[in-house]
């Protein structure tokens, strides 16, 4: 959708902005360190952090800001009022306890996936990394099995202009950075309607996907089970795994 340029806030966007600057790779900003991560000037990121902080949407210690609780406002508000969140919990739980396994449903949204449900009550693989399994973790769309999946979902165009000038970052020595073998991996996810990512983010962890459409074929989600070597065999992928999600998704596409 685009606006009219008389009907754009600019104030908030750089606001929003910085909120956004805050992840998990930088927890604490001070107005340098915003200023670097949004391209505002350093005397207007401190203005809005110190704006931010005074509405309660972040904690400082004068020098140093980081998010409060308060923006879990919006967050739960999400998950309280969204539809696709509320539809897909009772069949991530379900799987969850029938396989002991963990479960997770993931959006697209620029360069990343957001988990927007995730199985509850079940044992996940150890984790090394700064990434957890949370509810909203985002997580780099090139190096997941969701994100991928998501990815070979957008129409070729779309998806040519998603990649034009984007660098793929290397969080792991499986990682897929080079554009040519990553075009052709989504092509190859495209073919298959699956997508399985064998430590392409996290060392020890693998991920097998599929999309979840609607009755019109509209891809709104990816389906993952999240799993170690020995779980997610070649073998199990397609004799276990790979029918459990098809059917889980044939199931979710009447209610999506």
């Amino acid at each position: 959708m685009t606006i009219a340029k008389a009907d754009y806030i600019e104030g908030l966007a750089k606001g929003l902005s910085v909120l956004e600057a805050f992840d998990t790779d930088r927890q604490r900003l001070n107005a340098t360190l915003a200023a670097q991560r949004t391209g505002l000037t350093r005397a207007a990121a401190r203005r809005h952090l110190l704006t931010l902080a005074e509405l309660g949407y972040l904690e400082t210690d004068g020098s140093h800001y980081w998010l409060s609780a308060r923006v879990l406002r919006f967050a739960g508000s999400y998950m309280a009022t969204s539809r696709l969140p509320r539809t897909l919990q009772p069949t991530l739980n379900r799987l969850a306890q029938q396989t002991q396994a963990a479960f997770s449903a993931v959006v697209l949204d620029g360069g990343e996936g957001v988990i927007v449900a995730r199985s509850a009550g079940v044992a996940e693989p150890v984790r090394h990394g700064a990434y957890g399994l949370h509810l909203g973790a985002r997580l780099p769309a090139h190096a997941t099995s969701t994100g991928r999946v998501l990815l070979a979902s957008l129409p070729k165009a779309e998806f040519s202009a998603w990649l034009q000038g984007r660098e793929l970052a290397r969080t792991t020595p499986q990682t897929e950075v080079g554009l040519s073998k990553f075009k052709a991996l989504i092509a190859q996810v495209r073919k298959d309607d699956y997508g399985l990512a064998r430590e392409a983010h996290e060392l020890g962890i693998h991920a097998l996907a599929v999309p979840l459409r609607n009755m019109q074929g509209q891809t709104l989600a990816a389906l993952n089970v999240v799993g170690t070597a020995e779980q997610l065999t070649d073998i199990a992928v397609q004799r276990k795994w790979l029918p459990l999600l098809l059917e889980a998704a044939r199931e979710l596409r009447v209610l999506l």
